[in-house]
């Protein structure tokens, strides 16, 4: 059972996302499949993106009454959390962190907290790995979108992340809803409220 505030925020997403209708969604997460999830992919969701999965789990097909646009059935955005490859949903779940590591093999990423950078790559690709592994998990939303994992936590922004290259898509779940949608103009970081910030992850923001 999910109460409280990340229920509510979890929710109001879903509400949203339903009332767009550009999605078919199916039957919500259930409590025994949340634990086989985070006991198989050690995560734990938070309280507000368990909420919006608990309500229905969006399914990588339009609506019924809404034919297929062109190249829609093979683009497959919103992680299969009942049915979905083991590894593929582990290669989503390691994305932001193998994004990291790329930057840190091709683009000189150090992060200044990591102390002084080893000369030899392999090197630097073991100590990265090691504080990488220390960074929040990152659990995927839809494509590149993604929230950070944490029972008990909610109200994170959603974060869109391709390697280290991370900006904010909304200040909250319900709020990223109606950005990704388009049913809301996106804010610019100069109009919105600074949102909680998530560790390690917004300093590349």
């Amino acid at each position: 059972m999910i109460s409280g505030e990340g229920a509510r925020l979890g929710e109001e997403a879903a509400r949203r996302l339903a009332r767009a209708g550009q999605h078919e969604i199916g039957p919500g997460l259930t409590d025994a499949e949340f634990a086989r999830l985070e006991r198989d992919y050690d995560v734990e969701f938070a309280e507000d993106h368990r909420a919006f999965l608990a309500v229905g789990l969006p399914l990588n097909r339009p609506p019924l009454n809404r034919p297929p646009e062109a190249g829609q059935t093979r683009f497959k955005p919103w992680p299969d959390w009942r049915d979905g490859d083991p590894a593929d949903l582990r290669e989503k779940l390691g994305w932001p962190v193998e994004g990291a590591l790329f930057d840190v093999e091709n683009n000189a990423l150090w992060h200044p907290s990591w102390g002084q950078r080893p000369v030899e790559l392999s090197q630097a690709l073991s100590m990265a790995k090691l504080f990488l592994a220390q960074a929040p998990t990152m659990i995927p939303i839809y494509a590149h979108r993604y929230l950070p994992a944490g029972r008990g936590t909610y109200g994170h922004p959603v974060l869109s992340m391709y390697q280290t290259d991370i900006i904010i898509y909304g200040a909250n779940l319900a709020q990223y809803i109606d950005y990704e949608l388009g049913t809301v103009e996106r804010l610019t970081r100069a109009d919105s409220t600074p949102p909680n910030m998530v560790p390690f992850w917004s300093e590349f923001l």
